[in-house]
């Protein structure tokens, strides 16, 4: 991955952040990350954004634009919309929805057996965040200090099919919630479709 990518990997996965923060997790100067910034807003691959975080000058952070967020697809976007329509046209509301029902279960089958001797929530977690970015998320797991855990989902590869038809991510909290079993709870904190940078599920040891 060249210098200008991992820029551009990092904003999608860290979110905003100042060429400084930038070099810093490139271990390169601040002024080599300028470069490479100010050529990617020439792209129009960045915006930039002024932050008053302390008091005085305010910081410079860099985010990627729309056309930087495309830089990481959409799997068959246009051809999911397609068939989502079709299937809408030809067998209703109750064939779509026998459709997310069948995705569901091949799912969890799916998950289950990426499971398989797992023992403990933590490592539950791992196996399920390991398959999800496996399945292009960019998925994380984050350990919380009240014993908590967030899978993290820095991209959304089925985002189109997500945007025109809303079970497809109800239907993914439904299926967490079933794989990782009665010994946690699920609940959705961030939602890409609702306007966040990216979605994030809390999982909470009962």
């Amino acid at each position: 991955m060249n210098t200008s990518d991992h820029i551009l990997f990092l904003l999608k996965t860290r979110g905003p952040s100042t060429a400084q923060q930038l070099a810093e997790q490139l271990q390169l100067t601040s002024m080599a990350v300028r470069r490479h910034l100010e050529q990617g807003q020439e792209k129009g691959l960045l915006l930039t954004e002024d932050r008053a975080d302390k008091v005085g000058r305010p910081a410079r952070y860099w985010l990627l634009s729309e056309a930087g967020h495309a830089r990481f697809p959409d799997r068959h976007s246009e051809l999911t919309v397609q068939l989502i329509a079709q299937v809408r046209t030809l067998f209703g509301e109750d064939g779509l929805d026998k459709l997310i029902t069948a995705r569901e279960q091949v799912s969890e089958a799916s998950y289950a057996t990426h499971m398989a001797g797992s023992k403990t929530l933590s490592q539950k977690v791992a196996k399920l965040v390991e398959a999800r970015d496996a399945e292009g998320y960019m998925a994380e797991m984050e350990k919380q200090a009240d014993g908590s855990f967030l899978l993290v989902e820095n991209h959304c590869p089925i985002c189109a099919a997500a945007t025109e038809c809303q079970g497809f991510c109800k239907s993914e909290l439904d299926v967490f919630r079933r794989t990782l079993g009665p010994g946690s709870t699920v609940e959705r904190v961030e939602h890409a479709l609702a306007g966040a940078r990216r979605c994030v599920y809390r999982i909470t040891p009962v």
